[in-house]
Protein backbone atom coordinates (compact mmCIF):
# COMPACT_ATOMS: atom_id res chain seq x y z
CA UNK A 1 0.00 0.00 0.00
CA UNK A 2 2.85 2.37 0.83
CA UNK A 3 4.53 1.63 -2.49
CA UNK A 4 1.29 2.33 -4.36
CA UNK A 5 0.96 5.63 -2.53
CA UNK A 6 4.57 6.53 -3.38
CA UNK A 7 3.99 5.68 -7.03
CA UNK A 8 0.85 7.83 -7.13
CA UNK A 9 2.66 10.81 -5.55
CA UNK A 10 5.54 10.59 -8.04
CA UNK A 11 3.08 10.32 -10.95
CA UNK A 12 1.20 13.43 -9.78
CA UNK A 13 4.43 15.40 -9.40
CA UNK A 14 5.55 14.31 -12.89
CA UNK A 15 2.25 15.38 -14.46
CA UNK A 16 2.41 18.74 -12.68
CA UNK A 17 6.02 19.36 -13.84
CA UNK A 18 5.23 18.49 -17.45
CA UNK A 19 2.12 20.69 -17.45
CA UNK A 20 4.11 23.62 -16.01
CA UNK A 21 6.86 23.19 -18.61
CA UNK A 22 4.38 23.05 -21.50
CA UNK A 23 2.65 26.16 -20.21
CA UNK A 24 5.77 28.24 -19.73
CA UNK A 25 7.92 27.09 -22.63
CA UNK A 26 5.98 28.47 -25.56
CA UNK A 27 7.87 29.23 -28.76
CA UNK A 28 7.79 33.07 -28.53
CA UNK A 29 8.87 32.92 -24.90
CA UNK A 30 11.72 30.56 -25.78
CA UNK A 31 12.91 32.81 -28.60
CA UNK A 32 12.69 35.89 -26.37
CA UNK A 33 14.61 34.14 -23.62
CA UNK A 34 17.34 33.16 -26.10
CA UNK A 35 17.64 36.74 -27.40
CA UNK A 36 17.82 38.06 -23.84
CA UNK A 37 20.75 35.72 -23.21
CA UNK A 38 22.49 36.97 -26.32
CA UNK A 39 22.15 40.66 -25.42
CA UNK A 40 24.90 42.13 -23.25
CA UNK A 41 23.81 42.67 -19.66
CA UNK A 42 24.76 45.98 -18.13
CA UNK A 43 24.14 46.60 -14.47
CA UNK A 44 22.58 49.94 -13.56
CA UNK A 45 24.50 50.22 -10.30
CA UNK A 46 28.09 49.19 -9.86
CA UNK A 47 29.06 47.77 -6.50
CA UNK A 48 32.57 48.57 -5.33
CA UNK A 49 32.51 46.33 -2.28
CA UNK A 50 33.49 42.74 -2.73
CA UNK A 51 30.93 40.21 -1.64
CA UNK A 52 32.14 37.05 0.08
CA UNK A 53 31.96 34.00 -2.12
CA UNK A 54 29.72 31.18 -0.93
CA UNK A 55 31.50 28.16 0.40
CA UNK A 56 31.52 25.17 -1.92
CA UNK A 57 33.18 21.81 -2.06
CA UNK A 58 36.61 21.81 -3.69
CA UNK A 59 36.01 18.37 -5.13
CA UNK A 60 32.68 19.37 -6.67
CA UNK A 61 34.17 22.57 -8.07
CA UNK A 62 37.11 20.71 -9.62
CA UNK A 63 34.77 18.10 -11.05
CA UNK A 64 32.47 20.71 -12.60
CA UNK A 65 35.41 22.68 -13.98
CA UNK A 66 36.86 19.58 -15.58
CA UNK A 67 33.75 18.11 -17.10
CA UNK A 68 31.32 21.06 -17.00
CA UNK A 69 28.39 18.68 -17.34
CA UNK A 70 25.63 21.21 -16.82
CA UNK A 71 27.08 23.54 -19.45
CA UNK A 72 27.37 20.70 -21.93
CA UNK A 73 23.78 19.68 -21.23
CA UNK A 74 22.64 23.27 -21.83
CA UNK A 75 24.55 23.40 -25.12
CA UNK A 76 23.00 20.09 -26.19
CA UNK A 77 19.54 21.49 -25.48
CA UNK A 78 20.30 24.62 -27.50
CA UNK A 79 21.55 22.46 -30.36
CA UNK A 80 18.33 20.45 -30.13
CA UNK A 81 16.23 23.61 -30.27
CA UNK A 82 14.93 23.08 -26.72
CA UNK A 83 15.38 26.27 -24.72
CA UNK A 84 14.62 24.74 -21.34
CA UNK A 85 16.37 25.25 -18.05
CA UNK A 86 18.84 22.62 -16.90
CA UNK A 87 17.10 22.48 -13.53
CA UNK A 88 13.84 21.45 -15.21
CA UNK A 89 15.57 18.58 -17.02
CA UNK A 90 17.22 17.43 -13.80
CA UNK A 91 13.91 17.65 -11.92
CA UNK A 92 12.18 15.58 -14.62
CA UNK A 93 14.95 12.96 -14.44
CA UNK A 94 14.63 12.79 -10.65
CA UNK A 95 10.86 12.34 -10.82
CA UNK A 96 11.12 9.68 -13.52
CA UNK A 97 13.76 7.83 -11.50
CA UNK A 98 11.45 7.78 -8.50
CA UNK A 99 8.53 6.57 -10.59
CA UNK A 100 10.65 3.82 -12.16
CA UNK A 101 12.00 2.62 -8.82
CA UNK A 102 8.53 2.58 -7.27
CA UNK A 103 7.07 0.70 -10.24
CA UNK A 104 9.99 -1.75 -10.16
CA UNK A 105 9.48 -2.49 -6.47
CA UNK A 106 5.77 -3.06 -7.04
CA UNK A 107 6.12 -5.36 -10.06
CA UNK A 108 9.52 -7.02 -9.55
CA UNK A 109 10.20 -6.77 -5.78
CA UNK A 110 13.94 -6.63 -6.46
CA UNK A 111 16.05 -3.60 -5.41
CA UNK A 112 18.61 -4.05 -8.19
CA UNK A 113 16.03 -4.41 -10.95
CA UNK A 114 14.07 -1.50 -9.48
CA UNK A 115 17.18 0.67 -9.59
CA UNK A 116 17.67 -0.40 -13.22
CA UNK A 117 14.09 0.60 -14.07
CA UNK A 118 14.63 3.96 -12.39
CA UNK A 119 17.88 4.53 -14.30
CA UNK A 120 16.22 3.64 -17.61
CA UNK A 121 13.35 6.06 -17.02
CA UNK A 122 15.77 8.77 -15.85
CA UNK A 123 17.64 8.61 -19.15
CA UNK A 124 14.49 9.21 -21.22
CA UNK A 125 14.82 13.05 -21.15
CA UNK A 126 18.47 12.80 -22.24
CA UNK A 127 17.54 10.39 -25.03
CA UNK A 128 14.82 12.79 -26.15
CA UNK A 129 17.30 15.68 -26.22
CA UNK A 130 19.78 13.57 -28.20
CA UNK A 131 17.05 12.53 -30.65
CA UNK A 132 15.91 16.13 -31.20
CA UNK A 133 19.52 17.29 -31.60
CA UNK A 134 20.34 14.61 -34.18
CA UNK A 135 17.15 15.27 -36.15
CA UNK A 136 17.68 19.03 -36.08
CA UNK A 137 21.26 18.74 -37.32
CA UNK A 138 20.18 16.44 -40.16
CA UNK A 139 17.46 18.89 -41.19
CA UNK A 140 19.94 21.76 -41.09
CA UNK A 141 22.40 19.79 -43.23
CA UNK A 142 19.72 19.10 -45.85
CA UNK A 143 18.75 22.78 -46.01
CA UNK A 144 22.27 24.19 -46.17
CA UNK A 145 23.19 23.47 -49.85
CA UNK A 146 19.93 24.96 -51.13
CA UNK A 147 20.41 28.00 -48.90
CA UNK A 148 23.94 28.48 -50.25
CA UNK A 149 22.58 28.39 -53.79
CA UNK A 150 20.12 31.14 -52.89
CA UNK A 151 22.91 33.16 -51.20
CA UNK A 152 25.02 32.84 -54.35
CA UNK A 153 22.18 34.00 -56.61
CA UNK A 154 21.36 36.94 -54.33
CA UNK A 155 24.99 38.08 -54.16
CA UNK A 156 25.41 37.75 -57.93
CA UNK A 157 22.43 40.10 -58.24
CA UNK A 158 24.45 42.76 -56.39
CA UNK A 159 23.30 42.35 -52.77
CA UNK A 160 25.47 42.01 -49.68
CA UNK A 161 25.87 38.93 -47.51
CA UNK A 162 23.51 40.16 -44.72
CA UNK A 163 20.88 40.93 -47.33
CA UNK A 164 21.32 37.44 -48.76
CA UNK A 165 20.78 36.03 -45.27
CA UNK A 166 17.57 38.09 -45.04
CA UNK A 167 16.35 36.48 -48.25
CA UNK A 168 17.19 32.99 -46.94
CA UNK A 169 15.29 33.67 -43.70
CA UNK A 170 12.22 34.62 -45.71
CA UNK A 171 12.37 31.58 -47.99
CA UNK A 172 13.37 28.75 -45.64
CA UNK A 173 11.95 27.21 -42.49
CA UNK A 174 13.51 26.28 -39.17
CA UNK A 175 16.11 25.34 -38.10
CA UNK A 176 18.16 27.18 -40.74
CA UNK A 177 15.88 30.22 -40.87
CA UNK A 178 15.84 30.53 -37.08
CA UNK A 179 19.62 30.32 -36.77
CA UNK A 180 20.22 32.91 -39.49
CA UNK A 181 17.57 35.13 -37.90
CA UNK A 182 19.54 34.98 -34.66
CA UNK A 183 22.75 35.86 -36.55
CA UNK A 184 21.08 38.91 -38.11
CA UNK A 185 19.69 39.96 -34.73
CA UNK A 186 23.16 39.74 -33.18
CA UNK A 187 24.62 41.78 -36.07
CA UNK A 188 21.87 44.37 -35.59
CA UNK A 189 22.83 44.69 -31.91
CA UNK A 190 26.43 45.47 -32.90
CA UNK A 191 28.16 42.09 -32.95
CA UNK A 192 30.50 41.50 -35.93
CA UNK A 193 29.03 39.15 -38.51
CA UNK A 194 31.97 36.74 -38.31
CA UNK A 195 31.58 36.41 -34.55
CA UNK A 196 27.83 35.88 -34.94
CA UNK A 197 28.57 33.06 -37.37
CA UNK A 198 30.96 31.53 -34.84
CA UNK A 199 28.16 31.59 -32.28
CA UNK A 200 25.87 29.88 -34.78
CA UNK A 201 28.54 27.23 -35.28
CA UNK A 202 28.44 26.64 -31.50
CA UNK A 203 24.68 26.17 -31.63
CA UNK A 204 24.85 24.00 -34.79
CA UNK A 205 28.11 22.02 -34.63
CA UNK A 206 28.04 20.61 -38.15
CA UNK A 207 31.06 20.13 -40.39
CA UNK A 208 29.32 21.58 -43.46
CA UNK A 209 28.51 24.77 -41.56
CA UNK A 210 32.11 24.89 -40.36
CA UNK A 211 33.22 24.93 -43.98
CA UNK A 212 30.89 27.84 -44.72
CA UNK A 213 32.09 29.88 -41.74
CA UNK A 214 35.75 29.21 -42.63
CA UNK A 215 35.13 30.29 -46.23
CA UNK A 216 33.49 33.55 -45.13
CA UNK A 217 36.38 34.27 -42.73
CA UNK A 218 38.93 33.60 -45.43
CA UNK A 219 37.12 35.89 -47.87
CA UNK A 220 36.99 38.65 -45.24
CA UNK A 221 40.77 38.40 -44.69
CA UNK A 222 42.00 37.73 -48.23
CA UNK A 223 39.28 39.21 -50.39
CA UNK A 224 37.80 37.45 -53.40
CA UNK A 225 34.48 36.69 -55.07
CA UNK A 226 32.31 35.46 -52.22
CA UNK A 227 29.54 34.32 -54.56
CA UNK A 228 31.98 32.05 -56.40
CA UNK A 229 33.26 30.64 -53.08
CA UNK A 230 29.70 29.97 -51.88
CA UNK A 231 28.85 28.22 -55.14
CA UNK A 232 31.86 25.92 -54.93
CA UNK A 233 31.11 25.30 -51.26
CA UNK A 234 27.57 24.21 -52.13
CA UNK A 235 28.96 21.64 -54.58
CA UNK A 236 31.43 20.34 -51.99
CA UNK A 237 28.70 19.95 -49.35
CA UNK A 238 26.48 18.05 -51.79
CA UNK A 239 29.38 15.73 -52.61
CA UNK A 240 30.02 15.09 -48.89
CA UNK A 241 26.36 14.34 -48.25
CA UNK A 242 26.21 12.00 -51.25
CA UNK A 243 29.29 10.16 -49.93
CA UNK A 244 27.71 9.87 -46.48
CA UNK A 245 24.54 8.37 -47.94
CA UNK A 246 26.58 5.87 -49.96
CA UNK A 247 28.46 4.80 -46.82
CA UNK A 248 25.20 4.30 -44.92
CA UNK A 249 23.80 2.25 -47.79
CA UNK A 250 26.91 0.03 -47.93
CA UNK A 251 26.91 -0.55 -44.15
CA UNK A 252 23.14 -1.01 -43.78
CA UNK A 253 23.32 -4.80 -43.85
CA UNK A 254 26.06 -4.94 -41.21
CA UNK A 255 24.21 -2.51 -38.94
CA UNK A 256 20.97 -4.45 -39.26
CA UNK A 257 22.78 -7.72 -38.58
CA UNK A 258 24.41 -6.30 -35.45
CA UNK A 259 21.06 -5.04 -34.16
CA UNK A 260 19.39 -8.42 -34.76
CA UNK A 261 22.23 -10.30 -33.04
CA UNK A 262 22.06 -7.97 -30.05
CA UNK A 263 18.27 -8.30 -29.68
CA UNK A 264 18.14 -12.04 -30.44
CA UNK A 265 18.37 -13.23 -26.78
CA UNK A 266 15.37 -11.10 -25.82
CA UNK A 267 13.32 -12.45 -28.74
CA UNK A 268 14.30 -16.05 -27.89
CA UNK A 269 13.29 -15.55 -24.25
CA UNK A 270 9.97 -14.03 -25.32
CA UNK A 271 9.32 -16.90 -27.73
CA UNK A 272 10.00 -19.54 -25.06
CA UNK A 273 7.75 -17.64 -22.64
CA UNK A 274 4.88 -17.86 -25.13
CA UNK A 275 5.46 -21.43 -26.37
CA UNK A 276 6.62 -23.17 -23.15
CA UNK A 277 6.09 -20.91 -20.13
CA UNK A 278 7.65 -23.51 -17.80
CA UNK A 279 11.07 -23.23 -19.47
CA UNK A 280 11.94 -19.63 -18.45
CA UNK A 281 10.09 -20.01 -15.12
CA UNK A 282 13.35 -20.74 -13.30
CA UNK A 283 14.98 -17.52 -14.55
CA UNK A 284 12.36 -15.36 -12.84
CA UNK A 285 11.47 -17.37 -9.72
CA UNK A 286 14.75 -19.02 -8.69
CA UNK A 287 17.62 -17.23 -6.96
CA UNK A 288 20.32 -18.63 -9.24
CA UNK A 289 18.16 -18.04 -12.31
CA UNK A 290 17.60 -14.43 -11.32
CA UNK A 291 21.34 -13.86 -10.98
CA UNK A 292 21.97 -15.47 -14.37
CA UNK A 293 19.28 -13.28 -15.92
CA UNK A 294 20.85 -10.10 -14.48
CA UNK A 295 24.29 -11.07 -15.80
CA UNK A 296 22.84 -11.92 -19.22
CA UNK A 297 21.04 -8.57 -19.45
CA UNK A 298 24.22 -6.69 -18.55
CA UNK A 299 26.31 -8.60 -21.08
CA UNK A 300 23.69 -8.15 -23.81
CA UNK A 301 23.50 -4.38 -23.29
CA UNK A 302 27.30 -4.20 -23.34
CA UNK A 303 27.36 -6.21 -26.57
CA UNK A 304 24.88 -3.79 -28.18
CA UNK A 305 27.10 -0.82 -27.36
CA UNK A 306 30.23 -2.62 -28.60
CA UNK A 307 28.55 -3.63 -31.88
CA UNK A 308 27.33 -0.09 -32.43
CA UNK A 309 30.82 1.25 -31.75
CA UNK A 310 32.42 -1.15 -34.22
CA UNK A 311 29.95 -0.31 -36.98
CA UNK A 312 30.52 3.44 -36.75
CA UNK A 313 32.43 4.53 -39.86
CA UNK A 314 34.54 7.67 -39.50
CA UNK A 315 35.49 9.44 -42.70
Amino acid sequence: MELMLTFAVFALVLIACLALMNRRLTKPAAAEDMLNRLRPRVSAELEVTRKPKPKESKFARALMQRFNLLRKLEQYMWQAGLYWRVSEILLTELVLMGVGMAAGMIMLSDPLLSAGCGAILATLPLLYVAFRRRRRLKTFARQLPHALDLVKSTMEAGHSLPRAFHVVVGEFTDPLAGELRTVLEQARLGMPLVRALDDMLTRVPHEDLRLMVSAIKMQAEVGSSLSHIVGRLSEIIRTRQRLSQQIRALTAQARMGGTIVGLLPAFVLLAFSLIHPEFPHMLFHDTAGTKILKIAVGLDVTALFVIRRILQVKY
